[in-house]
């Protein structure tokens, strides 16, 4: 049973933001609805698509948002994405050290499959698991079933948002929060998880004593 990392996919492994903001505000701008700033942006990310729409046009039809979305995002979800500094060259490492690799995103599979195959990430991951069906983080369900995917013994939860903080917890697995995406350090800290850093290179030292061989 290999140790299995759950890592989450947008602002953790793929700096992401731009493509999802410019495709959020086009569906609202599309609908005559006023767009959010960067900061109420940030704190839309990570959750559900729906809710990301409730919460920002509460008035609204945020099924139909949410539709106006997928279609933008479909054809743009790679225009800026790119893998953070470091991220291909760590996931290549981990998996030769004996790693089982998965995502666990709010993103539905097939979304997910198809940003990280853009941005060059798929052949480094072992399981792409989105939210289809499955409770949103932070419920663990997504990160159970990441888990479970390959058969692996879930070691660590990897993510930049509190919501996977307290998933991965509730999984019962080491939660690494790294700064880069789209929650601060102070909120994340607010979350505790068990390892704080502003990227992913301390990653491979603090997972050595976890691993299960």
């Amino acid at each position: 049973m290999k140790p299995a990392v759950v890592f989450d996919l947008d602002g953790t492994l793929v700096d992401s933001l731009a493509d999802i903001t410019a495709s959020f505000r086009h569906a609202l701008r599309a609908a005559g609805l006023p767009p959010p700033s960067d900061g109420e942006m940030a704190d839309l990310i990570g959750r559900p698509l729906v809710e990301m729409f409730r919460r920002a046009a509460p008035a609204a039809d945020a099924g139909a948002l949410a539709e106006a979305y997928r279609a933008h995002y479909r054809e743009h979800m790679a225009d800026r994405s790119r893998p953070y500094p470091g991220v291909p060259e760590l996931l290549a490492r981990l998996r030769g050290e004996g790693y089982a690799l998965v995502v666990a995103t709010t993103k539905r599979t097939a979304t997910a499959r198809r940003l990280a195959e853009a941005v060059g990430l798929l052949p480094l991951l072992d399981h792409v698991q989105g939210s289809d069906g499955l409770p949103p983080k932070p419920a663990p369900d997504v990160v159970l079933a990441a888990v479970r995917a390959v058969g692996g013994q879930g070691v660590c939860m990897v993510g930049d948002t509190t919501h996977d903080v307290l998933a991965g917890r509730a999984a019962g697995l080491c939660t690494f929060a790294v700064t880069w995406g789209n929650h601060d350090a102070a909120t994340l800290a607010a979350a505790g998880p068990d390892h704080l850093e502003p990227d992913l290179s301390r990653l491979p030292r603090l997972l050595e004593p976890l691993a299960v061989r």
